[in-house]
């Protein structure tokens, strides 16, 4: 990553005994004796916001880029309704930026319950309140918001990378519950010539819902099921879940019971819920001890050619404990063969229904972080982020030179080093499509490149056009993954009547590939952004309030259609810029637009996306998998000013150990005299050995074809 000079960039307060979280990786920040932009008054951190000036930040949260106006929490929470009245999601990402005319950064490193009030109480007023004063708050200032983004990753960690093959289409759900069924998805997909790289297993493969174990009824040859979709271009990716199920002779629960590596309650004995499998116990994450025991596990399912995880229901998510359900049953004892009443009948409701996720049961659970003893509560938002980190550093032994696929639900500032997240469990509406394109450019400024929501929604049931608008956004994220829920229609491409439309976008997705993949290196390795509002690189009356709109790395600019039966959308551009109308990954039309607002013509049949000036977009040809995907032959659609330039970043897509020396390509195009003159700076490591470029001239709006042999 890139460094810029820090000096006098970040300041750091220390209030009253804060607990390390490990979220920071840089030493030696200044630290300051007189706060300085904020104000402290009593427990509160204050500053009067001027009028109209956006607030970006906190990551994985409800509303929009901008987050005046609402109150957020950053208490990790296991919540399947992401309506805009919600205040915590997932994850707790208390970065944020006021842009103002000198903007600067706050991060907050507190790992308990923080509420940001930002314009809600009142207007002009943001407002930040820890529940305790033991806290790490940093100010980074800089010339513009890419800038203190770059300076927050310096001082938090590069972003974890993933391998290559994560970038093509992943299909999920909950759950694929049989070889039979795996085998049946696959042959779906292949069937139809759809592009396919992973698929995914839940809670069911499981025997008995006990982590890291394998039903061997339901999945009797599961090494040989792993092997042979792997040689068909198809990884197969297994759920591990943070409960560990309470089962004498199972070896991870007599483990963690010997090693005394699970959370205890208030008097010392292992503090008991209950998740998917009933009764379980929780590992103690934030115990280095605890963490390598549990990393190490990880192994057991690698061995048999596993390249991939995914780590949920890790806020943690609890259910109920053995002392609530029996409160609860009791209240129905009482009740037995009495007459019920409404406000009787609602009591007994509530007294199951509120048991679940109850904040008393955090304040029951203690960690033994090394040798201390602290309550969970205080905490809480560490829980994720260490698990997540317990098979990153696992991942670092087992496969020390290899990158392997992990994300989280649940996640905290410093988790972006060792995994990515997916959004938890959406609901397949037009809302929340709207809500995942607005998180992007968020979660990107916190670190968490490698990001995603389950396309086409996970709750509730998806309508086609519903599923098509999503992929056509989500063909731009990292982490393209349709996932849905068990009592959901199926969401598989190939369930709906117009399948070769949506085939046709996932081969967009991966003819894409080369071009998105390079530019999030470039993000990871430079301290960067993938997406980003466009208020991060334009000033005028315009762009800080356009948020349907997002630029994908240093080339593109996305409006996606996200309104239902939609044939088009209005969309501003902040300058000229060439709109690329795809009807297929092969077919396109190019057509130069002026800077200002227009009506553009988008249906389902065609998706729209715009190249800014003096820059390109570069296209492979589709393949059904990324290892077929032919890297040495390349498009480029480059709109050329007076100079237009692209730096390409290419690697093997699985060493561990990454860097941008050797793995560039510079293309350079300069017009003179009425000419393109074309320079090309081969890295050595590249594998490009053909260039197609398509010029389009921006002065005369003509198109010209030329074919770089390298």
């Amino acid at each position: 990553m890139k460094h810029v000079e820090l000096d006098q960039k970040i300041m750091k307060y220390t209030y009253g005994q804060p607990i390390e979280t490990d979220a920071v990786v840089l030493g030696n920040i200044k630290v300051g004796e007189n706060l300085s932009y904020l104000a402290l008054e009593g427990k509160s951190f204050k500053y009067k916001l001027q009028k109209d000036i956006p607030v970006y930040g906190l990551g994985e949260s409800v509303r929009g880029i901008n987050k005046r106006g609402w109150t957020y929490e950053s208490f990790c929470s296991d919540d399947d309704m992401h309506t805009e009245t919600k205040r915590s999601l997932y994850a707790a990402h208390n970065f944020i930026i006021i842009a103002e005319e000198k903007p600067f950064g706050l991060f907050i490193d507190y790992p308990g319950r923080l509420t940001f009030d930002i314009g809600y109480s009142q207007l002009d007023e943001l407002v930040i309140t820890p529940e305790t004063m033991d806290l790490d708050l940093y100010i980074l200032e800089g010339d513009t918001l890419l800038d203190i983004v770059k300076t927050f990753r310096q001082l938090t960690g590069a972003s974890y990378i993933p391998p290559r093959w994560a970038f093509g289409y992943q299909q999920s759900r909950w759950s694929y519950k049989t070889n039979e069924e795996v085998r049946a998805v696959a042959k779906g997909f292949r069937d139809n010539g759809i592009p396919l790289d992973s698929i995914y297993l839940d809670i069911d493969y499981m025997e008995r819902l006990k982590d890291f174990t394998i039903d061997r009824e339901k999945f009797p040859d599961f090494e040989e099921l792993v092997a042979e979709l792997k040689e068909d271009g198809i990884r197969l990716i297994p759920i591990i879940d943070a409960g560990v199920k309470v089962e004498e002779d199972y070896n991870i629960y007599e483990e963690g019971v010997a090693g005394d590596f699970f959370v205890r309650d208030e008097k010392g004995d292992i503090f008991e819920g209950a998740v998917w499998p009933g009764k379980v116990h929780f590992p103690d994450f934030l115990n280095s001890k605890a963490r390598e025991w549990f990393g190490q596990h990880y192994a057991y399912l690698m061995d048999k050619g596993i390249d991939g995880f995914w780590n949920d229901m890790n806020e943690p998510a609890i259910f109920y404990t053995p002392r609530a359900m029996a409160q609860a049953m009791h209240k129905v004892e009482e009740s037995k063969d009495k007459n019920i009443d409404l406000g009787t009948f609602f009591g007994i409701k509530d007294s199951f229904s509120q048991i679940m996720n109850k904040e008393e049961y955090f304040k029951e659970m203690h960690h033994n972080m090394d040798g201390k003893c602290v309550r969970h509560y205080d905490v809480h938002n560490l829980y994720g982020y260490n698990m997540t980190r317990a098979a990153g550093e696992a991942f670092e032994k087992l496969r020390p030179s290899e990158r392997v696929l992990l994300f989280s639900r649940a996640s905290y500032v410093g988790m972006h080093r060792y995994g990515g997240i997916w959004t938890g469990d959406n609901r397949s509406w037009w809302s929340h499509l709207l809500l995942n394109i607005k998180m992007m450019p968020s979660l990107n400024m916190c670190g968490f490149l490698y990001s995603g929501a389950d396309v086409g929604g996970f709750s509730d049931n998806t309508t086609e056009d519903l599923l098509t608008r999503w992929i056509q956004f989500g063909i731009f994220m990292p982490l393209l993954r349709n996932h849905t829920a068990a009592w959901t229609r199926q969401q598989e491409p190939y369930a709906f009547e117009h399948t070769e439309r949506l085939k046709k976008w996932i081969k967009l997705r991966y003819a894409l590939i080369p071009h998105l993949y390079s530019e999030y290196m470039k993000a990871a390795l430079e301290g960067g952004m993938y997406f980003k509002p466009l208020a991060f690189e334009y000033e005028d009356e315009y762009v800080r309030e356009v948020e349907d709109q997002l630029l994908v790395g240093e080339s593109l600019m996305i409006a996606p259609v996200y309104e239902q039966n939609k044939t088009g959308r209005y969309v501003y551009l902040p300058e000229d810029m060439l709109l690329v109308t795809f009807e297929d990954e092969k077919t396109y039309t190019l057509t130069k637009m002026a800077k200002g607002h227009h009506y553009v013509a988008c249906d389902m049949d065609h998706l729209i996306l715009f190249v800014r000036p003096g820059r390109m977009l570069l296209l492979g040809a589709a393949a059904d998998s990324t290892k077929d995907l032919d890297m040495t032959s390349l498009t480029g659609i480059a709109y050329c000013k007076e100079v237009c330039h692209h730096t390409y970043y290419e690697d093997n897509g699985m060493d561990r150990q990454v860097h941008l020396e050797g793995h560039v390509t510079e293309v350079e195009i300069k017009k003179e005299n009425n000419h393109f003159n074309i320079k090309l700076k081969n890295a050595p490591c590249s594998v490009l050995k053909k260039l197609a470029l398509t010029l389009f001239d921006n002065e005369t709006e003509t198109i010209t074809g030329i074919q770089y042999d390298i």
